[in-house]
């Protein structure tokens, strides 16, 4: 065995069933040692998606996604996405290939200092020096991923510890004579050095995952808790992804929810917790929602920017927030309750410990009901305006009808992603997969290849914006090669209009914001997809029903939607 095979010996034993890649000669031996250990190996056309696959993975699985990549700047390509995946709190396990041991510092190629680049950026970074390190340091770099607060690691894993050590030896010259005494002083120490980095190699056999109890709230504050909602006449519980990000618990986690009957906002991970049209799940105008709740329980969510850091929440409202992150729990805004605990595990232990509400809120529920009836008669209305193009609520109207009981959704987008994310109704937990807190673009392709890795025969749709998709243009050759069937809708209206909206008001200038009406569906075609273009509303059904019967062909489609300009979203910069 070479160090290669360890590391997928060590992979294979944490349950990891693909590997995300792009090549490079730092790494080569990890990849042909998967391949061999029966891991799927799936190469991108950038570092950034193999990183974004992994995430992907770590969100719908729980069990953490694994990206390896080469040294130097096949570790700074994905800085991005690692950052995205630690703000996003996804255990994932980032391997790099680094220089030879004896090399560093020396001016090798690619040899930079890694380890300073990345440390901001992880939760632990893990070095190995010697081959028998190997399995037993990506055995705490999954435990570590994974624990507490999830979120990415890091593991450098240098060139000369995962080729044979025959392939090392002869790289280090130890096969050859002359040179003198400096020569043979030489030869000497990397002899040395290279029997120290290959003693007892194989001593160290992979073990099963090692997974830490997961942080369990405290029975008396959870009583204090339930008697606190039983009193309250407008209580209201927003759900984050933090609460479903054990799978196996999202059942579990749904169930407490429906018997609370407390009114529910979902966001992340947690869209379709309860369904597509639960009556407690409500949508629309949650500003309006939280500032009216007398009580407010925010489960996985932060007081941060998506709920203007507090302010919405007003200060006679009981506030209970539970979390697994000392950090976010108190974050901007000190809750009256505060649980340092699993939040989906908190609310299962306060549906058993609160009484059933029976018609307490039902007033309440019905005053949420008629603000979620008022706006999606808006949406309604302004999806039946016609224009020159195709009206973008129309476009996603059409989507959300097409959406089977197991289909996931991948947003990578501004604005007409904005659009989608009130129209398209995930049926399910953990089929909807965004960005997160960092409102990264370009996750699309990478969240794309994960999904299809944990969810086989499940229809995948890709909704882009047209400023986004041309991060993810090139893993077309991705999705062609792996067969990936990916539905790809790309809302074209020739502008970053996020940004463009703002920014022409305030500033009377489109300076960098605009872009052209490109044929994408001809660039995804020389790739070897489908192409289908829609040019008027009438031609949507048609279009998209033409995209799944490609896809379900095996093949992946992008579908160019020429919109129309919109102001659904008007007044919707974030900062």
């Amino acid at each position: 065995m070479h160090g290669g095979d360890h590391v997928a010996a060590v992979l294979k034993a944490q349950g990891v069933r693909t590997l995300f890649t792009l090549c490079g000669g730092h790494i080569s031996p990890i990849l042909t040692g998967c391949q061999a250990a029966g891991i799927k190996v799936i190469d991108t056309r950038h570092e950034a998606t193999a990183v974004f696959a992994a995430d992907a993975v770590a969100r719908l699985t729980g069990i953490p996604g694994v990206a390896a990549v080469t040294a130097g700047p096949g570790l700074t390509n994905t800085l991005t996405a690692v950052k995205n995946a630690q703000l996003a709190q996804s255990p994932l396990v980032l391997i790099g290939g680094a220089t030879a041991t004896v090399l560093k510092g020396k001016g090798a190629l690619q040899d930079i200092d890694q380890s300073s680049l990345m440390a901001p950026h992880v939760k632990e970074m893990f070095q190995t020096r010697r081959v028998r390190e190997l399995v037993p340091t990506l055995e705490r770099a999954f435990a570590a991923a994974r624990s507490g607060v999830p979120g990415p690691v890091f593991v450098e894993c240098p060139v000369d510890l995962l080729y044979p050590q025959s392939v090392v030896r002869d790289w280090y010259g130890l096969g050859r004579g002359g040179g003198g005494l400096t020569g043979w002083a030489q030869r000497m120490y990397l002899a040395t050095h290279v029997q120290r980095m290959f003693r007892d190699a194989d001593r160290q056999q992979p073990g099963p995952a090692m997974i830490e109890p997961v942080p369990a709230p405290d029975s008396e504050k959870v009583l204090q808790i339930a008697q606190k909602l039983k009193a309250a006449r407008k209580p209201l519980m927003v759900i984050g992804s933090q609460a479903v990000c054990e799978p196996d618990r999202v059942a579990a986690v749904a169930e407490a929810a429906d018997r609370l009957g407390v009114p529910v906002y979902l966001s992340g991970m947690a869209r379709g917790l309860l369904g597509a049209r639960h009556p407690l799940h409500f949508r629309h105008r949650r500003r309006d929602a939280i500032k009216a709740a007398d009580l407010v329980i925010l489960a996985g969510v932060p007081c941060d920017f998506r709920l203007d850091y507090g302010r919405q929440i007003r200060r006679n409202t009981t506030l209970v927030s539970a979390n697994r992150s000392r950090h976010d729990l108190k974050l901007n805004r000190k809750p009256d309750h505060p649980i340092h605990a699993d939040p989906g595990v908190f609310l299962v232990d306060l549906a058993r410990a609160a009484p059933a509400a029976g018609g307490a809120w039902a007033s309440w529920r019905e005053e949420l009901e008629a603000r979620d009836r008022e706006r999606e008669s808006q949406i309604q209305q302004q999806s039946e305006h016609s224009g020159e193009h195709v009206n973008p609520l129309a476009l996603c109207r059409n989507v959300d009808r097409m959406l089977g009981e197991s289909s996931v959704v991948v947003a990578d987008g501004g604005d007409f992603v904005g659009t989608a994310s009130y129209i398209v109704r995930t049926r399910r937990p953990l089929r909807w997969l965004d960005p997160g807190a960092f409102g990264t673009l370009g996750v699309g392709a990478g969240f794309i290849l994960g999904a299809a890795a944990c969810c086989p025969g499940a229809r995948i749709w890709g909704m882009f914006g047209d400023g986004s998709v041309g991060y993810s243009l090139a893993e077309f050759d991705t999705f062609v090669r792996h067969r990936i069937p990916v539905i790809a809708v790309v809302g074209n209206d020739a502008c970053w209009s996020q940004i463009a909206r703002e920014q022409v008001k305030i500033l009377g200038d489109d300076t960098g914001v605009m872009l052209a009406r490109t044929d994408y569906h001809r660039v995804a075609a020389g790739f070897g997809a489908g192409g289908l273009v829609i040019h008027t509303d009438e031609e949507i059904a048609d279009v998209l029903g033409q995209a799944g019967d490609i896809a379900a062909d095996g093949h992946p489609v992008l579908v160019n939607a020429i919109l129309d300009r919109s102001d659904f979203r008007e007044g919707s910069l974030s900062i």
